[in-house]
C-alpha cells in the first residue's frame, strides 16, 4: 500500500504541470487567487489556466478547455460551479489526469441533491484512475514543488505536515505556524474527504522525506476501524498530533453543514486515539507547541525531568510538570556537590530545580549545570531557563563570547547525551544571541512553564508509544 498511494498522490503533490479550471480574469475570485498564489509561492511547474473566454490570466496564456492544453497536466484545480464539475470531471479523465483539488463547494454538505452530485465525480474519477482532494476545500501547499493556491502568505517550507478538515480555520492555524516559525512542508484542506480521507493521507505523509511531524484538525472520522489500522501504523514511525473539533452537542451539529461529518462519540474518539498512539491535543495551541519540540528534539527515555530556574519560576514549571504525570526527581549528593562548583556563590545548594535565586549568572553557567544535569543516568529530559538580557545589537567583547560559548554548550545537549533539552523565555529580545544560536540547533524555547511541560510530555509521551509498540503485533500496549 504505501509504494500505491505515493504513486497515486505524487501527481498532486509533486506535480510538473497544474491545470486551473474555472480560471478567472476577476481579481477577488477563487479562479484567480489560486493562481496568483501559485506564481507568488514560486511553483517551478508549468501552469495552464482554463477558462472559454481564451486570453491571458497574470500573463499566462488561458486555453478554452482542457483538451486544447498541448502538453500532459499532471493536477487540475478545479474553483467552477457544481453543475459543471461532472462533465469536466470527464473532459479531465479523456486528458489523462491523475490528480485532482475540487475547491468548489455545493455537494454533499449542502444536502441530498449534493450528495449524489459528489458520488458522481467520485464515481468519474475512480473510473479513470484520478485521486482528489475535496470538494469544498481550500486548496493545498506542497513543499516539494513550491506549490499554493491555499493559503496567503505562502508557508515557510519545513518539516511540518497540516491535514485541516476547515479551509479558513486550517487557513488561520497554518497561517499561526508561520508566524512562530514553523514551516510546513504540506498543507491540505481536505473538505468532504469524497475520494482521498485523513488515512490516505497519513499513509502518504508517512513516506514523505519531506515530512517529520503529521498534525490534524479533524470533525469526524468516515471509517473508524481504517482510520485506527492506518494511525497505528504511522504512529510507529512519525508522530500524530490531533485537534478534533465538534465536541460538544452543538460543535458536532455544525460539523454536519459544515464537511458534511459526523462527529461521533468523544469518548469513543478518545479511545481510538490512545489506542493508535495518537497524541491528542485540548487546545488549539497545544498542537503546535508540542509539534514544535518532536520536530527536534531526542525522545527522553522515561519521564524523570531535571528543572533549572530561579525561585517562583522553577517552583511553577515544577508543578506544571507534576500536572501532566512527569517526575521531578531530587539529586543525589554527588550531583549536588558538582553542581555547586558551577552555580554563583550567593546560590542555595541544588536540589531540582537547580535554583540561581535570581541573581546575576551567565548562559554559560546555565548551561554547565544543565551538561551536569545530562550526565545524570536517573535524568530523562531538562527543562532550563535562559538568560535574555543581550541583544544582538548591544552585545560585545567578553559578554558576547561567553553568551555564543554558553548557547552552543546548550545546544549540543540533545545529539551528545540523547535527552531533550527545553529552555523558557520570559523576556528579551528576538535578535538576542542566545536565541538564535538555539533556534538554529533546533532547541526550542516557551514563554511560560505550562508551555515547557506540555512540550516535555508530547517528548515523553511519543517515546512511551514507539518504546510500547509489539513489532510482531503492532498493538500498541499502554
Amino acid at each position: 500500500m504505501p509504494a500505491d498511494i505515493v504513486r497515486q498522490l505524487d501527481p498532486i503533490f509533486k506535480a510538473k504541470s497544474v491545470a486551473f479550471i474555472g480560471a478567472s480574469k476577476t481579481p477577488g475570485k477563487w479562479g484567480y487567487r489560486a493562481i496568483e498564489r501559485a506564481i507568488n509561492s514560486g511553483y517551478r511547474g508549468r501552469i495552464y489556466p482554463i477558462n472559454p473566454s481564451g486570453g491571458e490570466i497574470l500573463g499566462i496564456k488561458t486555453y478554452a478547455g482542457i483538451m486544447d492544453v498541448p502538453r500532459d497536466v499532471d493536477l487540475a484545480v478545479f474553483t467552477l460551479p457544481a453543475e459543471h464539475m461532472p462533465g469536466v470531471m470527464r473532459s479531465c479523465m479523456q486528458k489523462g489526469i491523475k490528480g485532482g483539488v475540487v475547491i468548489t463547494a455545493d455537494f454533499a454538505e449542502t444536502g441530498e441533491h449534493g450528495r449524489q452530485l459528489q458520488d458522481e465525480i467520485v464515481r468519474i474519477a475512480r473510473q479513470g484512475g484520478m485521486r482528489f482532494i475535496g470538494p469544498n476545500g481550500m486548496g493545498i501547499w506542497t513543499s516539494a514543488v513550491w506549490l499554493n493556491f491555499a493559503l496567503e502568505p505562502a508557508p515557510t517550507p519545513g518539516p511540518l505536515a497540516f491535514v485541516s478538515q476547515s479551509g479558513t480555520f486550517g487557513g488561520s492555524l497554518a497561517h499561526i505556524a508561520s508566524l512562530k516559525g514553523y514551516g510546513l512542508s504540506k498543507f491540505v484542506s481536505i473538505g468532504n474527504q469524497a475520494d482521498l480521507t485523513i488515512p490516505d493521507l497519513m499513509e502518504y505523509l508517512a513516506e514523505d522525506p519531506d515530512t517529520k511531524v503529521i498534525v490534524l484538525y479533524v470533525e469526524g472520522v468516515k471509517d473508524g476501524r481504517r482510520f485506527l489500522e492506518v494511525a497505528r501504523r504511522v504512529a510507529r514511525r512519525k508522530p500524530i498530533l490531533i485537534y478534533k473539533g465538534g465536541s460538544s452537542p452543538e460543535g458536532a451539529r455544525a460539523t454536519l453543514s459544515h464537511t458534511a461529518s459526523i462527529a461521533g462519540s468523544n469518548a469513543v474518539f478518545d479511545a481510538m486515539c490512545k489506542q493508535a498512539g495518537i497524541i491528542q491535543a485540548r487546545e488549539i495551541e497545544q498542537m503546535f507547541i508540542m509539534a514544535e519540540a518532536l520536530l527536534s528534539q531526542p525522545l527522553p527515555r522515561g519521564n524523570r525531568i531535571a528543572v533549572i530556574g530561579s525561585g517562583g519560576q522553577g517552583v511553577v514549571t515544577v508543578d506544571a510538570l507534576s500536572k501532566l504525570g512527569m517526575r521531578v526527581p531530587a539529586l543525589d549528593d554527588d550531583a549536588r556537590h558538582r553542581i555547586k562548583e558551577v552555580l554563583p556563590p550567593h546560590a542555595p545548594v541544588p536540589g531540582n530545580p537547580v535554583d540561581f535565586a535570581g541573581g546575576a549568572r551567565t548562559a554559560l553557567q546555565e548551561a554547565r549545570v544543565a551538561e551536569q544535569l545530562a550526565l545524570l543516568d536517573y535524568i530523562d529530559g531538562i527543562v532550563t531557563n535562559v538568560p535574555t538580557t543581550f541583544s544582538l545589537a548591544r552585545t560585545v567583547g567578553a559578554a558576547a563570547r561567553v553568551g555564543i560559548e554558553g548557547a552552543e554548550l546548550l545546544a549540543s545537549i540533545p545529539e551528545k547525551y540523547g535527552k531533550p533539552v527545553l529552555t523558557q523565555r520570559f523576556r528579551g529580545h528576538d535578535d538576542n544571541l542566545i536565541f538564535h544560536i538555539l533556534r538554529g540547533a533546533g532547541v526550542p524555547y516557551y514563554t511560560t512553564p505550562e508551555e515547557s511541560a506540555l512540550a516535555m510530555w508530547a517528548l515523553v509521551r511519543y517515546g512511551q508509544i514507539r518504546a510500547n509498540f509489539d513489532d510482531s503485533t503492532g498493538v500498541l500496549d499502554d
